[in-house]
């Protein structure tokens, strides 16, 4: 059995530390060990899909568009959270309209880790990000809305203003946030 052979077993072993430790020696196998992880990808079982989607975006040879399939279409929202991460330590442009949609994941971790990866990407991401706070689903809204705080872009001030006057505790706290990072201090009295 060869050396990539047994640490893809590691991988799947069930024992974490040994699985740690394979990540890394997978990932120094470089181009090499990539072939299998994706095939791993593909795999029914979700740990196994978990453990290659964790170690290929470990590597510095990712791509993100490795990694976005997962994110849109695995039913196992571990697999999904684990994309989003993956995404965030590769920031891509190309991955910003899967990371929006993402916002409105059923699974709020998704949804959470998929506004980091926005972050990470920055300012090409507000445009997107503007927009779902004015057209998105709730849940949506508020992980764009942090993320916007976030990144502290000025072309997020209009849409923190009009979103200190509606209903939601949530959406003012992170409209609030927002304008205080951009240096917006102000006091919000809600009308009666």
């Amino acid at each position: 059995m060869s050396v990539l052979q047994n640490l893809l077993i590691d991988l799947t072993s069930g024992d974490e530390e040994c699985a740690e430790s394979a990540v890394f020696e997978l990932v120094a196998l470089g181009e090499n060990a990539i072939p299998s992880l994706l095939e791993m990808a593909d795999s029914p079982d979700v740990d196994s899909r978990w453990w290659a989607l964790r170690t290929l975006a470990q590597s510095p040879l990712c791509q993100a568009e490795w990694l976005l399939p997962f994110l849109s279409n695995d039913p196992a929202p571990e697999v999904r959270q684990c994309a989003a991460l993956g995404l965030a330590g590769k920031p891509d442009e190309s991955a910003i309209q899967p990371l929006i949609r993402a916002l409105s994941d059923p699974d709020s971790m998704v949804g959470n880790l998929s506004a980091n990866a926005l972050v990470k990407i920055g300012d090409s991401a507000v445009p997107s990000l503007i927009e779902t706070v004015t057209k998105g689903a709730q849940s949506a809204r508020i992980h764009a809305l942090r993320a916007l705080a976030e990144i502290k872009d000025h072309r997020a001030i209009p849409i923190m203003m009009k979103v200190m006057q509606e209903d939601s505790a949530l959406l003012q706290h992170w409209a609030k946030e927002g304008l205080e990072r951009l240096g917006l201090d102000m006091v919000y009295i809600k009308p009666v």
